[in-house]
């Protein structure tokens, strides 16, 4: 084993820190009050080639190693969840989806523009009645001569509002019971609307949309992959995102731990800092221990996808633990700030509020459970 990272993946991850430090941390805060999409950063992080690392560099990307994106999405996780969502959902599904199953017309239409920022994508499987159970699908793509006619409804759409394109997933009359299909779908396609944009507890600059579709066509070009392929499409998108969210999980825990050092080193009590007192040294050191342990999982996932091994059971462990030790470690965090850590003066509030996220979406901790068991006892 080779803890050590390679000097090209040392140079990805201090661009990105760089850049996280000087454009996000800055802004972050006001964005997350106001609600506002990143607009203006998405276009910067789109110089430093972020939105291109899998790519490949016949298509306009940077693509790059797994790891080294891993590490950049780490690194936009602690200055600014609801950023590393919008940028792992592009890269880690919809660039990743159409990289892996495109034709070379689809590789040549969008990823040339994703790489750049110039599209923005969006990954839409939920519906209002099926979230867990992927299966359960009710959006209709019936056939009709040279194109496809969608209706139907999906919900909890990252990007869905502002994405310039979404890989869509509906079945056909050809489809089998449990199986579906995957397409890819413009934004502007007459019969796509934006129906509703949910109200949630946290990550507030990264919208998430309902849409509906009515007698909404597309061509039959836009297939990705063949009918019924869409079901193996979306389990393999999301066992390769789960390490994202992973990464985004160790990046808020370390920004918690971050915060909760530097609190702890400035705020006297009974006489001596917080950090003099045992009780609070032995919180951080369980954060520290925790975003640690996080940390080795997801990287190892994101190894073990580098060598072409295996990953899908890591990928389930790393986002498990990681999302599972974000929630603890924003409260830990929370706590050591005691009653200014319930404030929204300080960024912990922010933290405890996003990381509930983490071990919901992309498959909740259950359904991860459920994965690593079933690869277990397959072994």
């Amino acid at each position: 084993m080779d803890f050590e990272l390679t000097e090209e993946q040392k140079l990805v991850q201090q661009m990105v820190r760089d850049f996280a430090n000087n454009e996000i941390i800055p802004q972050g805060k006001a964005l997350e009050d106001q609600h506002e999409f990143p607009k203006e950063l998405l276009k910067k992080i789109a110089k430093l080639g972020i939105l291109g690392m899998t790519v490949p560099t016949e298509f306009g990307g940077t693509q790059t190693d797994e790891l080294s994106f891993i590490l950049a999405l780490e690194e936009i996780g602690r200055a600014l969840s609801s950023f590393s969502v919008i940028i792992s959902v592009h890269c880690s599904l919809f660039c990743y989806a159409i990289n892996t199953f495109g034709t070379l017309s689809q590789k040549d239409t969008y990823l040339p523009l994703a790489a750049s920022g110039q599209t923005l994508g969006a990954f839409s499987l939920t519906e209002p009645d099926a979230g867990s159970d992927a299966t359960q699908l009710k959006t209709r793509a019936k056939r009709d001569g040279d194109v496809y006619v969608l209706n139907g409804t999906k919900s909890w759409i990252t990007n869905g509002r502002e994405a310039d394109a979404l890989i869509l997933f509906a079945k056909t009359e050809k489809d089998e019971k449990k199986k579906f299909s995957a397409f890819i779908v413009d934004k502007n396609t007459p019969g796509l609307h934006v129906t509703r944009i949910e109200e949630k507890l946290g990550l507030h600059a990264s919208p998430t949309a309902e849409i509906s579709l009515e007698d909404c066509r597309i061509p039959t070009e836009n297939l990705l992959g063949k009918e019924g392929q869409g079901t193996a499409i979306a389990f393999q998108c999301l066992d390769h995102s789960r390490i994202g969210i992973a990464a985004q999980s160790v990046g808020l825990a370390q920004r918690a731990l971050d915060e909760a050092v530097k609190y702890a080193k400035n705020r006297e009590a009974f006489g001596t800092t917080l950090s003099g007192l045992q009780a609070i040294q032995f919180m951080i050191s369980d954060i520290a221990t925790q975003t640690e342990a996080a940390r080795l999982l997801t990287h190892k996932a994101a190894l073990l996808f580098n060598k072409g091994k295996p990953f899908a059971k890591e990928s389930s462990m790393a986002k498990l633990f990681a999302s599972e030790a974000a929630n603890k470690i924003a409260y830990l965090a929370l706590q050591i700030h005691g009653g200014y850590g319930y404030s929204r003066e300080y960024i912990v509030e922010q933290l405890f509020r996003d990381a509930r996220a983490f071990s919901i979406y992309e498959g909740t901790s259950e359904i991860q459970r459920l994965v690593i068991s079933r690869y277990l006892l397959k072994e």
